[in-house]
């Protein structure tokens, strides 16, 4: 009896409205079958591995790093003090050059970073799915980092290796540390010799999660951006 009085009702409140009122009324109903946590967990999941090509087609371009403010990757901080005296004698091209060899080098590694990734998605352990979809925007994103820095450096590691190889980033380092051990023999010091490749993977690794959680976002905010089925209903119905 309560649903023909629902039924009723509806009825006589579709044939009052607008066309855009009605278009409004029939989006708010319930649709289709509850999702369950594991349907919520695969969507958080999908929307991780989409996200993450999605972001490494973006990194891995020439100038993917390079010309991003947000991913740009500068001039390692524990030798700053090296950049800072080659600056002042006028040194900036060998400067410049080596920050975007630094670049170039993420931007190459980063293109083998989607097997990488999606191993660590697909391996993900989430309990409760449900925490996470009505978590704030970037809450996979965030919840993949906290799980997985560690892992994804470990495999990303060699990968920024072959990049930084590739791109022969030592041989724009070691100029700059002995232009700076020549500038400053006087005075004794020496050019620090910072960790290269953990430094590129790092800021490698930084630049795709910021990309992720972009994307992430989208997701979330964007029916467009739902491409699949398991997207459109998971993330449709939160």
């Amino acid at each position: 009896m309560k649903n023909v009085r629902l039924a009723i009702l509806l009825s006589i409140a579709l044939i009052s409205c607008s066309p855009q009122d009605m278009q409004s009324v029939l989006s708010s109903l319930p649709s289709g079958t509850p999702l369950n946590n594991d349907e919520v967990i695969s969507g958080l999941k999908e929307a991780l591995r989409i996200g993450t090509e999605r972001s490494v087609d973006k990194a891995s371009v020439t100038d993917g790093f390079w010309n991003n403010a947000r991913l740009r990757i500068p001039f390692p901080p524990e030798a700053i003090k090296v950049k800072n005296t080659l600056s002042d004698i006028g040194l900036d091209k060998p400067i410049n050059d080596f920050e975007l060899t630094l670049n170039r080098a993420a931007e190459a590694a980063t293109k083998e970073a989607v097997p990488v990734f999606v191993d660590a998605i697909t391996s993900m352990s989430i309990q409760d799915g449900f925490n996470l979809l009505n978590g704030g925007e970037h809450a996979a994103t965030n919840f993949l980092r906290e799980k997985t820095s560690a892992a994804l450096r470990a495999k990303f590691t060699p990968k920024v290796e072959q990049a930084t190889a590739q791109v022969a980033l030592t041989s724009y380092w070691q100029p700059l540390a002995s232009a700076y051990n020549t500038a400053t023999l006087l005075t004794g010091g020496k050019a620090v010799d910072p960790d290269l490749n953990a430094y590129v993977t790092d800021k490698a690794i930084d630049g795709l999660f910021i990309l992720l959680a972009d994307e992430e976002m989208k997701i979330r905010q964007d029916p467009v951006a739902r491409t699949t089925a398991l997207l459109q209903k998971v993330f449709g119905t939160k």
